[in-house]
This record gives structure tokens, C-alpha cells and sequence, in this order.
């Protein structure tokens, strides 16, 4: 029998594509275009090497640190991603892994789950809001999330969802039934663990595939293509809406998908409490540097204004040490704990999270650190040329 503990994040990725159909796990490891962002945003932490310390090293680390307003174990949070359908429990087994270790999860209006079930699994919740439909509909999801226990609030601004894909979109159904599954019975064929486990559930099959969120409570929502279709047919926000948003919600408040050094000035401006360097993971305009090419110039511009966090490539606790000596206060995941969940369910998370835990307690041995807090760039050895900075402007310009 295979242990079902794993020691990184990449056996956790084999085992998810062992176990996934064809086209779910295709869905995990895409990108837009020819997937130029996507490589680099792993790849770059390559690049950046490390300045040990070999005598003097601290017998105890410390991880934990605060991050809009939660007071977390280690400096990695749950991004939120939507439809999380490689497991029946999707984004509730998010929740209780990451609460059971201690650290905060962000929850996608698309997500397949209600905010409050998942609220009430980890309390460190934080909402994910698309500009999607009207000023009204979108503070009445604010509220509703409020209403659930939400600490604080996600604005998603850097997803395009470029339809093409080098090596093609997979087919995704709508929702997982009996239609579904004989559709994709070549492939259910190949995974039987993974067909079993959504009929085994002691209930009818059910549309999962839908957006809950964008819906009143209780009901089941639109599907996840027809809440796509909802955000296309909606005008983008401008930096006034956002403004806007920012004053209804008296909470902690993250711009994510800041990439340019004068969008993080705005995002600054307009009041949010934290910002992502992001570009979705590889999912919007192909060819956008990689995040943690883009961390520093950010983190040196407003980093003493506001909370500076990183999204994209994180596979290792070693890429998270590397974030924070950049100047980041903590990272976000994304494909790193869905694989865990796709793998094992709550307990492939707390695993993914527990790798990262112990990566970046390494980490710090080995640079003699004893917190967090003390890194700084004299802790790495960066390349000429590594980091990328646009967007310059000043004052009088913006």
C-alpha cells in the first residue's frame, strides 16, 4: 500500500495526475498562451541563490506573523481558487486543513462551496471578489461574506482567462453527473478512484461545478461557465470602483494582481491594506515576468505603507524564504495545494502546508536566522538583471 504521506510538493503533483481524469488535471497545470509566464514564475526562484551562515545557527525558529489582521503560523496562505472539484469536499477540506495549521484561507466567488460552511471550518477566512454584475450585487456578496465571519477581502484584478492555450483548453463539464461522467468515460475509466469518490458520497450527484456565492444563500448559484460568462459581459472596474469598494468595507482590504509600480502606488492610494504581486498564475497575458522577479522594486515602493504578499511558483518553504527576503510578509498558493487536495484530500493540504512549514524552517537554519522578520536581501545572492521594475512614475504623474 502507498504511504499516503508525501515529502514534497512535486510527488504531490505526481500523485494528482495519477489520480485526476485527463482533462481535471489539465485543468490544474494550464496556462494562457504559450505558457511563457507560467515556466518563468517557477523557474525564476532558480535564479536566486542563497549566503549561509554555518556556525551560529538558532536552535529555535520562529514562523508566524500577521497578515491582514490574522495572526497566522507560517507566512503562506490559501489563494483562492475556484471549483475546486478534485475532491468531493473541495474547498471545506481547504479550510479545516488550513486551520488546523494555523494559517488563513481565501475563498473564490467561484468557489463550489458557500462562504458559510467554509467560514465556519476556519475562521481565518478571507472573500475573493470578481468585478462581476452591479455595484449592488457585488457589496451584497461583501455583506453576505461579512455576514459569514470573513476577515477581510480579496479584489481579484489580474485574470483574463485567455482562451488560448498552446496545447489546448480541456473539456470541462458543467457540473459532475451521470452525463458527465459517461462523457468522459474514457478517461473515468483510467481513474476509477476519482469517479468512485463523487458517487460514494452518501447523496445524489449534485452540480458542483456551480458558484454558490453568486447566488442568494441556500441557493445552488450559476454554473461556473455561466459565472464566467456573467464576468465577461461585465465593464472592468477602474481604480474608482475600487475606491468605491474599499470605503463600504471598514476591514482589511488586498488589490491582487499587482504587477507595475504605479498600480501598486493606486492600490495604495485608494486605501487597500495589502496588495499580491500576482498575474494569476500564468492564466492572463503571457509574458508578464515572473511575481518574484517583480517583488522587490513593489515591496521597496510601498511595502512601509501597506502589507506586500506573493503569488506565483511557490513549490518549496526554501521559495517562500526567498519572498520574504525580497520583501514580502507572506505567499500565497494556489496549484501547490490543490495537488495536495487532488492527492489526499484535507490531510494532502495539511501535508503540502506542513513541506513548506518545514522548507522554510530550514531555510532559516541554514542562513542563521531566527525569525521571519529578520530576513533581508544580504540573506541572497540575486543576479544582475533578476529583478524587473515598470511602471515608474511619480506623483505628478498619476
Amino acid at each position: 500500500m502507498v504511504n499516503p504521506w508525501f515529502e514534497t510538493v512535486l510527488e504531490a503533483q505526481r500523485r494528482a495526475q495519477k489520480r485526476l481524469p485527463k482533462s481535471v488535471y489539465s485543468a490544474l497545470v494550464a496556462g494562457s498562451e504559450k505558457g511563457i509566464t507560467l515556466a518563468d514564475n517557477v523557474e525564476a526562484f532558480s535564479e536566486i541563490g542563497f549566503a549561509p551562515h554555518v556556525v551560529g545557527a538558532h536552535a529555535d525558529r520562529e514562523l508566524s506573523t500577521t497578515i491582514m489582521g490574522q495572526e497566522i503560523a507560517l507566512p503562506v496562505i490559501i489563494s483562492p481558487t475556484g471549483v475546486q472539484a478534485v475532491d468531493k469536499d473541495g474547498e471545506v477540506a481547504v479550510a479545516r486543513a488550513s486551520a488546523a495549521r494555523g494559517t488563513a484561507m481565501g475563498l473564490s466567488s467561484f468557489a463550489s462551496k458557500p462562504v458559510e460552511e467554509v467560514a465556519a471550518q476556519n475562521p481565518k477566512t478571507f472573500f475573493q471578489i470578481y468585478w462581476l454584475n452591479s455595484r449592488e450585487e457585488i457589496l451584497a456578496r461583501a455583506e453576505r461574506a461579512r455576514a459569514a465571519g470573513a476577515k477581510g477581502l480579496i479584489v481579484t484584478t489580474d485574470w483574463s482567462f485567455s482562451m488560448g492555450r498552446d496545447w489546448g483548453s480541456p473539456a470541462i463539464p458543467e457540473k459532475v453527473d451521470l452525463k458527465a461522467l459517461v462523457k468522459l468515460a474514457p478517461e473515468i475509466a483510467m481513474r476509477p478512484r476519482y469517479a468512485w469518490s463523487w458517487f460514494n458520497r452518501g447523496k445524489p450527484i449534485v452540480p458542483d461545478l456551480t458558484a454558490p456565492n453568486l447566488a442568494e444563500p441556500g441557493q445552488i448559484g450559476p454554473t461556473f461557465f455561466g459565472a464566467y460568462g456573467q464576468w465577461m459581459q461585465t465593464a472592468p472596474p477602474s481604480w474608482e470602483d475600487l475606491q468605491w469598494l474599499r470605503e463600504q468595507w471598514d476591514g482589511p482590504f488586498m488589490v491582487k494582481g499587482i504587477t507595475r509600480l504605479d498600480d501598486a502606488k493606486r492600490a495604495r492610494d485608494i486605501g487597500a491594506t495589502a496588495l499580491s504581486v500576482s498575474n494569476h498564475g500564468g492564466n492572463n497575458l503571457d509574458g508578464t515576468p515572473a511575481t518574484i522577479r517583480m517583488l522587490g522594486p513593489i515591496a521597496d515602493a510601498v511595502g512601509n505603507d501597506m502589507q506586500v504578499l506573493l503569488d506565483g511558483g511557490v513549490r518549496r518553504g526554501s521559495d517562500v524564504v526567498k519572498a520574504l527576503a525580497l520583501g514580502a510578509d507572506a505567499v500565497m498558493i494556489g496549484r501547490a495545494y490543490l495537488w495536495g487536495l487532488a492527492a489526499n484530500g484535507q490531510a494532502g493540504v495539511e501535508n503540502v502546508l506542513d513541506i513548506l512549514r518545514g522548507g522554510i524552517d530550514s531555510a532559516l537554519m541554514g542562513l542563521g536566522r531566527k525569525s521571519i522578520h529578520e530576513l533581508t536581501r544580504d540573506d541572497l545572492i540575486i543576479p544582475d538583471g533578476f529583478e524587473k521594475r515598470f511602471g515608474e512614475t511619480t506623483d505628478e504623474d498619476r
